[in-house]
């Protein structure tokens, strides 16, 4: 899994090796990321070092505070990435398709179909690597076609529900 990750105007290319490996531009790291207490606080081990992170998701980008210094990441996914710098954008009309942005554990998904949605709902929560992550309508609609349940397991890609 690789994602092109931003930083101050700075690119990062970040590949997911496996659970305990990340590959930063061409830094093989040794990782451990926990979450503490249901907070958005994180204990981070980096190749033995530890750290605490406070990980804040918005809209189109993550707070992360880190070290006293905070930090707006943009982590777009290097496939899509690609797609949007060559004029792929996603359309505002019709149906959207929410898909997972990575591998992981449905843990919940509080819409039901034929329910109203606005821009920044949550619409499924899904576990990866030890972290839970809100996945939000991109705008106002109507949930379509729910394909996924609690407890199931979904690959990267996989269509998790239409919203139009």
């Amino acid at each position: 899994m690789k994602y092109i990750t931003t930083i101050e105007d700075k690119e990062y290319r970040v590949e997911i090796v496996d659970e305990k490996h990340i590959r930063i531009n061409d830094q093989l790291l040794e990782v451990d990321l926990v979450a503490v207490g249901g907070q958005p606080v994180y204990s981070l081990l980096i190749s033995g070092k530890s750290y605490e992170a406070y990980i804040y998701p918005e809209e189109k980008e993550w707070q992360v505070l880190l070290r006293g210094q905070q930090y707006k990441a943009v982590v777009e996914d290097e496939r899509e990435k690609r797609l949007k710098t060559a004029g792929g954008a996603r359309a505002e009309s019709g149906e959207f398709h929410l898909k997972a942005p990575m591998p992981g554990l449905v843990v919940s998904v509080p819409v039901e179909e034929g329910q109203s949605v606005k821009k920044g709902q949550v619409l499924v929560i899904l576990e990866s690597m030890k972290m839970q992550n809100e996945l939000k309508s991109p705008r106002d609609g109507t949930v379509h076609r729910i394909r996924v349940r609690a407890g199931e397991s979904v690959e990267q890609r996989q269509t998790l529900l239409s919203v139009t």
